[in-house]
């Protein structure tokens, strides 16, 4: 397949997505029973997302032009995946950035996210038979030419020592964070909301921490965030909910509670389930800096960084780790 050929096969599927075939809305109901956290609203936006943003044709033909990709890759190279199952579809952007550079997948899935990723390229195999060759799922990750692996800091630690010596890109645990002025209006509050809690706050560009001045007034941001107050209808959230506000209670820590989101001061970037950390600072650029030359954060929302309400809305150039995906596959030899 050429270039344009690849592109074409993908915008192809950006509309399958869009659609209302029956073996596509089957495989949402059951990527659900497969994992109770992929709620049918965060598959239906996490599918909304990856087939605006990534599966535009203008898009993609644009996005390509700023790489030296062959038009038909005579070096095929076999690129082993290991991707995340956090949110919904989190690991189709690597894939996307593989084929489109005319490379080899093999993908070792997560168990959380198989089945949504699983149809989608067996749906392309049976659009266009030449599309076999470029993909296959394996259990485990051998013999390839360079490896994606996306994990913990613990995982991270085992993906060194397996493709260590192989051309590598190793993710591990990121999160984000917001720098508020405290003169943010109404509306930006509602959208940093959904910064912070879209897909339960699971993913890498979910707000976990907040930069505050001092003496900031957290009750319009708590009003903002009742809107997810229907997260404690749901076991597995709520079960996390208790277990932290328990916690802090027995600890006896100053915390504020929105009805199903928890804030309370501490100087961790890394939050659990349900609750989000705020931090003071004296100084809003100082606290910009250090965010800035910080590598455990993905992405920082806030005026002049990643708007109110798109930190869950990448783009095809915003790439994991702020590691250039397509620049790794495209300079392999």
């Amino acid at each position: 397949m050429n270039l344009q050929e690849r592109i074409e096969l993908l915008a192809q599927l950006g509309k399958y997505m869009l659609g209302n075939d029956e073996g596509w809305k089957d495989a949402k109901a059951n990527a659900y029973r497969e994992n109770a956290w992929f709620i049918p609203e965060f598959i239906e936006l996490s599918v909304k997302n990856t087939a605006e943003e990534f599966l535009q044709k203008e898009k993609l033909e644009q996005w390509a032009k700023g790489y030296f990709i062959e038009n038909e890759n005579k070096n095929l190279k076999n690129i082993g995946v290991v991707m995340a199952g956090n949110i919904p579809l989190v690991g189709f952007h690597d894939f996307l950035c593989v084929f489109v550079s005319g490379n080899k997948i093999t993908i070792k899935p997560s168990s959380k996210d198989l089945v949504l990723i699983h149809h989608l390229l067996t749906k392309m195999g049976e659009w266009n038979n030449d599309f076999k060759q470029y993909f296959s799922f394996a259990e485990m990750l051998k013999g390839c030419d360079a490896y994606i692996a996306t994990g913990s800091n613990n995982s991270g630690r085992y993906f060194e020592y397996y493709f260590g010596k192989y051309p590598n890109i190793i993710r591990r645990n990121r999160t984000s964070a917001a720098v508020l002025s405290g003169k943010e209006t109404k509306q930006q509050l509602n959208l940093l909301a959904d910064d912070m809690q879209l897909y339960f706050g699971l993913g890498c560009r979910n707000v976990t921490k907040l930069y505050v001045p001092e003496n900031y007034d957290f009750l319009p941001l708590l009003d903002a965030l009742k809107k997810y107050d229907n997260y404690l209808d749901f076991h597995k959230y709520k079960h996390n909910f208790d277990y932290q506000l328990a916690l802090l209670i027995m600890n006896n820590k100053l915390y504020m509670n929105s009805g199903a989101v928890i804030l309370s001061e501490n100087n961790s970037l890394f939050s659990p389930i349900s609750q989000v950390y705020y931090e003071y600072y004296k100084n809003e650029n100082e606290a910009i800096d250090h965010l800035k030359n910080n590598a455990d954060v993905q992405c920082i929302v806030g005026n002049g960084f990643t708007d109110f309400g798109k930190a869950q809305q990448p783009s095809l150039n915003d790439y994991a780790d702020g590691i250039d995906t397509m620049n790794f596959l495209t300079s392999l030899k």
